[in-house]
């Protein structure tokens, strides 16, 4: 057998194998679009919340929620639902104007803007905004309140560790002027 034989060439067995067949075109390219978000004309699956609870909460409870017992956060929170019971929160609470809470409240800071029943307490600051209706006595060393907001209730703007719990009525004749009663502090005694 040879490999470059010439009369192997002409020979009729070989021109039937060999058929020249016309070259494939290549596949047609399809560009790859890669989409980052949707475009104008799209409509999200979703509908955009009017309401959405703040960008730093941690914690959000919808005006759709209803608890009733204790709850505890650690991080700032937003409620817009129903609460009954008690609250405590480490950090920020606010209260939306569609929240209705019956409850005892303990937080850093508060700012209010719907219905609370109960005593409320913050180590910071408590706000309440043109919509909100506070009932209950309330504690903070700063206080805001807005116009247009209703509260109902007894204020101490003291730090929670700084009262005593008990008030003291001297009988009139028994009060000292004023003069006085700062000289007796200071340890000097004054005579009048």
């Amino acid at each position: 057998m040879a490999l470059f034989n010439k009369d192997s060439d002409k020979s009729p067995k070989n021109d039937q194998n060999l058929r020249v067949q016309p070259p494939t075109p290549p596949p047609p390219v399809t560009p790859t679009v890669v989409a980052t978000g949707p475009s104008a004309s799209e409509k999200p699956a979703t509908p955009i919340r009017t309401s959405a609870p703040a960008a730093e909460s941690r914690a959000y409870l919808d005006s759709g929620s209803k608890i009733s017992g204790k709850l505890a956060f650690e991080g700032p929170t937003r409620i817009d639902g129903q609460v009954d019971g008690e609250i405590l929160a480490k950090d920020s609470l606010t209260i939306g104007e569609s929240a209705v809470v019956t409850a005892q409240i303990k937080s850093g800071s508060i700012v209010i803007g719907g219905r609370v029943s109960g005593d409320i307490v913050a180590q910071q600051r408590i706000e309440i905004r043109p919509s909100a209706k506070v009932i209950g006595n309330i504690t903070a060393p700063v206080l805001v309140v807005h116009e247009g907001a209703m509260f109902e209730g007894h204020c101490s703007m003291q730090p929670e560790a700084a009262q005593s719990g008990k008030v003291t009525v001297f009988p009139k004749e028994d009060r000292q002027p004023a003069q006085e009663r700062v000289a007796a502090v200071g340890g000097v005694q004054k005579q009048a």
